[in-house]
């Protein structure tokens, strides 16, 4: 399986106007990203991440101000990054013509691939989700809130389309497939491994098409 840190640096290219500042701020992402994930929070240092990273620990202070600042950007960046998946995935099924639980359907699968390639940062941000003392707790939740607004718009879109029952509670059904994809992801990596992404998208695919729409395919 390909590294948080490979898949970081795949999914983010160099781009011609990228300044050494923002290069040096993506290393560390990525060095942050793989030491917290291996040992913790309170057991990572910064003198690690510098040295995974290969800067100066004072590099490190001069791109952010601590290293809960550089955790707590670690997790802004990683939810904005899933939550662009989930929004590509609804853009392109609804520039296909298919409905919005079609789209609801590739929004999964998209979630599953997410985690696929970013397995550290997913287990830090789960872990972190039940813990209420972090100074970053206030920002976890807005970037929560972020992914999860995607899922909503397109069930009100559902529901306005006919799709979908207006008795469907959206903010609460929206939490429920953001939390089934994590969690279901998580056990997948975890416990049965040797399953394909394919074969676990099917699975949560047909809870989708029974449940929520009540025409199971």
């Amino acid at each position: 399986m390909e590294s948080s840190a490979a898949a970081i640096r795949r999914a983010t290219p160099r781009l011609p106007g990228d300044t050494r500042r923002q290069t040096t701020r993506r290393k560390l992402f990525e060095a942050a990203v793989t030491l917290i994930a291996e040992q913790g929070f309170s057991s990572t240092t910064v003198d690690e991440i510098a040295e995974r990273a290969g800067v100066a620990k004072g590099t490190v202070y001069y791109n952010f101000a601590s290293k809960s600042v550089l955790f707590e950007e670690l997790l802004r960046h990683g939810i904005e990054l899933l939550s662009s998946s989930l929004q590509q995935a609804a853009d392109e099924t609804a520039a296909r013509g298919g409905s919005r639980v079609d789209a609801l359907d590739a929004m999964i699968r998209a979630g599953l691939a997410f985690i696929v390639r970013y397995p550290s940062l997913t287990q830090l941000y789960v872990a972190e989700l039940w813990r209420t003392n972090r100074a970053w707790q206030s920002t976890l939740m807005q970037v929560r809130q972020q992914a999860i607004s995607v899922i909503e718009s397109v069930l009100r879109e559902a529901v306005a389309g006919g799709e979908l029952s207006k008795e469907i509670d959206i903010p609460l059904t929206a939490s429920a497939l953001f939390g089934m994809v994590l969690v279901a992801a998580l056990d997948w990596q975890s416990f049965q491994p040797e399953r394909s992404l394919e074969d676990v998208h099917a699975a949560l695919s047909r809870l989708l098409q029974g449940r929520i729409s009540g025409s199971p395919r």
